[in-house]
């Protein structure tokens, strides 16, 4: 529901997820820490910004006792507390928690990893809303060229880090 942008839809069956989750694996499980980042990235997405930080610091604190600060479990939490943050304007408290979710997934996965080009886009979104534009359109193309390479040409992640280069581009008067 949440890739056809049905997240009114999503959003109750998300929350339903987490109590069955909660129940059964308890609270501080690693599929709870999942649910909470879903959810999360649901509620940024829908504005929700207040209620999706608390619930994606709950899932970073489970995965980083239950798995450890270097586990990819832990990228994908800072990677969306990253995009909460970013959307909240908080672009300073962001930028090194990104930084740290890309370094564990290069680490983890290697420079070419799908999981690496979502961390350089989060990262360049940064780094352009803080006027960085020749390092965001940097990492975008990295990204991009990841992507194209993991997914194909067309791709709907392809065609997202399509249109943020062009918003790049637009902003930079090229």
């Amino acid at each position: 529901l949440g890739a056809k942008g049905l997240h009114k839809e999503a959003k109750p069956l998300q929350r339903r997820a987490l109590a069955i989750d909660e129940l059964h694996y308890g609270p501080e499980s690693t599929e709870v820490a999942t649910r909470l980042n879903n959810l999360a990235q649901t509620l940024q997405v829908t504005n929700r910004l207040a209620d999706a930080e608390p619930l994606i610091r709950r899932a970073l604190a489970i995965d980083e006792q239950a798995l450890g600060k270097d586990h990819p479990n832990v990228a994908r939490d800072l990677n969306t507390l990253a995009m909460v943050l970013h959307a909240m304007h908080r672009q300073a408290e962001a930028e090194p928690l990104i930084r740290r979710a890309l370094a564990i997934d290069e680490e983890f996965f290697g420079a070419e990893h799908p999981n690496v080009a979502r961390d350089l886009s989060t990262l360049a979104l940064l780094l352009q809303a803080t006027n960085r534009q020749a390092e965001a359109g940097t990492l975008m193309r990295r990204a991009l060229a990841i992507d194209e390479r993991f997914h194909g040409t067309e791709h709907p992640t392809v065609a997202t880090r399509l249109n943020d280069l062009a918003f790049l581009l637009l902003d930079m008067n090229r």
